[in-house]
């Protein structure tokens, strides 16, 4: 029996430059704690060597279907079998279009058809640019598609040889991520879902060189968008300023100002779900300069008339035609916690508010957090949890909403 923490990833390989690039894979996905088997098939073995398959993953590399050592000690079924994901990374447009028609002259193509519709199938194709755009290979990736095959969808970018377009193989991080969140998840309870998020901090301009802005690094936004993709759903997230690496697979939306976001949230929709995390400005200078404030002009102070910005989480809660069926809202407050965070949820009309205590600064850039998720019938606390766990455990929360 495997341990319930380590996900066991099968890894098939086929022939293309781009190969190489699933070493990278397996040192990522080895370094978070992940068994890793590998099958090598005789085309990519033209580009990557058993040996160095094996040295990473240290496990057996496979090749042969009628290998009688390997289906005697381990065989198509099982290695399809005691997978929790089964990735082709790259996937070449042969090998797609077996996929699609159903070949099994091989062992990947028997390891395909064995696994059924039980075990998770991963495709991250790698080709040249006419060759991802000729409709035959289209046609074959919306048939395994249909079959329910997850596909990572190539870049943009330079070929090997030499020309330019969609077909390079995905970033193997991405690829790493994607992977890994579906031998966690591999239901996908939120897949067909699509959920705007809001991270990180605004800013209002007060001159070309100054603004108003706060203390928010879009940690715990970044990690509620991550947690809601693993589990299937597509996201949408609109950032202000953000401290960490935005995340694969999200559509990412840079919007400085509430002004901005509040136009792209509202050019989003319709969504099923709308979490505001974003530590937005609630304030902004009535006429920003057009030049710098010089400080020999201001020896009497700078005396400024503000006003307050939209409010993105009411327009949205409140919204006519495209109110989302789950909006989350966030206080920060510094008094009277639950109070005002009750409020709060009662006057913007959201169904949940999430509220922390961020007096002296606290929370802002931590990767620690309490918070208390307030609805309409009950307060749930949650003491001292990272803001990955408390972004888990919200996601779970919205599935079974």
């Amino acid at each position: 029996m495997k341990p319930l923490h380590q996900p066991h990833i099968l890894l098939i390989i086929s022939g293309s430059i781009a190969a190489y690039k699933s070493l990278d894979m397996i040192r990522l996905w080895r370094a978070q704690g992940a068994m890793v088997r590998c099958v090598l098939t005789p085309s990519g073995a033209q580009f990557v060597t058993p040996l160095s398959l094996a040295a990473l993953s240290e496990q057996p590399v496979y090749e042969d279907m009628f290998s009688l050592k390997d289906e005697t000690e381990m065989g198509h079924i099982r290695l399809a079998r005691e997978a929790d994901v089964i990735v082709f990374a790259p996937a070449s447009a042969d090998r797609i279009a077996r996929m699609a028609t159903g070949y099994a002259d091989d062992l990947a193509g028997a390891i395909y058809l064995a696994a059924g519709n039980s075990i998770p199938l991963c495709v991250a194709p790698a080709m040249n640019p006419h060759m991802w755009h000729h409709p035959a290979t289209q046609r074959n990736l919306a048939q395994i598609r249909s079959d329910g095959v997850h596909i990572i969808a190539p870049s943009n970018g330079v070929m090997a040889c030499g020309e330019e377009g969609i077909g390079r193989l995905a970033d193997p991080q991405e690829i790493t991520q994607r992977v890994l969140a579906l031998a966690k998840h591999p239901t996908q309870p939120l897949r067909g879902k699509r959920f705007i998020v809001t991270a990180g901090a605004t800013h209002e301009m007060l001159d070309p060189v100054r603004f108003i802005s706060n203390h928010s690094s879009g940690k715990q936004g970044i990690a509620i968008a991550h947690a809601l993709r693993d589990r299937g759903a597509e996201v949408i997230l609109l950032h202000g300023r953000v401290d960490i690496p935005l995340p694969y697979g999200i559509t990412c939306h840079h919007t400085p100002t509430n002004a901005a976001m509040l136009l792209a949230a509202q050019a989003a929709l319709p969504a099923d779900g709308f979490i505001a995390v974003a530590a937005v400005a609630d304030w902004k200078y009535a006429q920003p300069l057009e030049h710098k404030m010089k400080k020999v002009s201001t020896q009497d102070g700078w005396h400024l008339h503000l006003t307050p910005t939209d409010d993105i989480l009411a327009t949205i809660a409140q919204h006519p035609t495209h109110r989302p069926r789950l909006v989350i809202g966030f206080a920060a407050e510094t008094q009277h916690l639950l109070e005002h965070a009750h409020a709060k949820r009662l006057s913007k009309q959201c169904d949940w508010i999430i509220a922390n205590n961020v007096l002296g600064g606290a929370i802002f850039n931590e990767d620690t957090t309490t918070v208390h998720i307030l609805d309409a019938s009950s307060t749930e606390s949650w003491e001292s949890c990272s803001k990955e766990e408390v972004a888990h455990r919200l996601a779970d929360r919205i599935v079974h909403f």
